[in-house]
């Protein structure tokens, strides 16, 4: 019976975390469609979070890569006073980049629905 309530205790921690950080991602970020996105980010500064080998493979035009592994050491290079567009493969990893922008004071942070692989607009690959 010991071990019932303990699973029990267990799962509502994670349903209760869970539903605390979707709520704290909504309030801190942005996330819009490809057409709210496209309609933005040239008047902002537009961030790939993904890694130097993802965004070599390919990017949305005029895109900075600034890795979510590197964001720490590389933050001074993002302006606090305008506004940042965030997109990574999925949107997991601009999630948390914009979480770690938000504890820094940044608040303009806006990022891609369903990340790069959602992205129908123009590209840039290396050759």
């Amino acid at each position: 019976m010991n071990t019932l309530y303990t699973l029990l205790i267990i799962i509502v921690a994670v349903v209760i975390y869970s539903v605390y950080t979707y709520f704290y991602q909504k309030r801190i970020v942005k996330t819009v469609t490809e057409e709210e996105f496209r309609a933005g980010y040239r008047k902002a500064q537009l961030i790939d979070i993904r890694e130097p080998n993802e965004f070599d493979g390919g990017h949305i035009l005029g895109a900075r890569n600034i890795p979510l592994s590197q964001m720490k050491t590389r933050i001074k290079e993002i302006r606090p006073d305008m506004p940042v567009y965030l997109y990574c493969q999925s949107g997991m990893r601009s999630a948390r980049a914009a979480q770690m922008l938000h504890r820094k004071g940044y608040r303009n942070l806006t990022q891609l629905q369903g990340g790069f692989k959602k992205w129908s607009g123009k590209v840039k690959a290396k050759k």
